[in-house]
């Protein structure tokens, strides 16, 4: 009981330190080809847990090696759009100025069902205010909508606002967040002139916000 335990922490390290190898992509929407290595590196490595009179190595040998392989076509994708293209696909127009093009649609095996399924996960519930849509190569559907049926902006409105970032956390269950103060223009001696303006110890603070501008927002632990 103990080796199976002992293989499967192993092999756990393994999968994950070649995940991270892959590059942030591999954790978000996946490409075809790497929809296939993920669905391998399952595979193999539960053998070796499933069987102790298989040896580790007959697990860490392959994924280590279709891993290589992968980070391998990667580096050749970067160079080539051609084997880019035929390794991963590329991007199709489904529906243009407004129009679907029902011919791709068949090509693609795209029914109306998934395009109106696809329409509303990108928050579009009708599709007469779609003015071009794209299948992506990871089968996401992305989505440009009118000009005419769009959200009024400031932009539009002809009103000027600053384009500032959103607050960040900088104390996270009582404990500073370096980095993140620092990031935007704060010191540890500014935090603590806050804490004592709010009278509350650091240790109260559940978590805290702020932006650029030192606008903050603060949430206290529950008692």
């Amino acid at each position: 009981m103990l080796i199976v335990f002992f293989r499967a922490v192993i092999l756990y390290i393994v999968v994950v330190f070649c995940m991270r190898l892959m590059g942030k992509k591999q954790l978000g929407q996946l490409q075809p080809s790497e929809f296939v290595v993920t669905i391998l590196l399952s595979n193999i490595a539960t053998l070796p847990i499933e069987d102790i009179n298989i040896p580790v190595m007959m697990g860490l040998v392959p994924i280590v090696t279709i891993v290589s392989f992968d980070v391998f076509i990667s580096y050749i994708s970067l160079y080539s759009k051609g084997f880019r293209r035929m390794v991963c696909g590329s991007p199709k127009i489904i529906i243009n100025e407004g129009k679907i093009d029902q011919s791709l649609m068949k090509k693609l095996r795209f029914t109306v069902d998934d395009l109106l399924e696809s329409l509303r996960e990108q928050q579009v519930f009708d599709i007469a205010q779609v003015q071009l849509a794209v299948v992506e190569t990871t089968g996401q559907l992305s989505v440009y909508v009118k000009h005419s049926k769009g959200t009024l902006t400031p932009e539009d409105a002809d009103i000027k606002v600053s384009d500032d970032d959103p607050p960040q956390l900088i104390i996270d269950d009582g404990e500073v967040l370096n980095d993140t103060l620092a990031l935007i223009g704060f010191g540890e001696g500014w935090l603590k002139h806050i804490l004592d303006d709010e009278r509350t110890a650091l240790d109260e603070v559940f978590m805290m916000t702020c932006d650029k501008s030192g606008k903050y927002n603060i949430i206290k632990k529950e008692k």
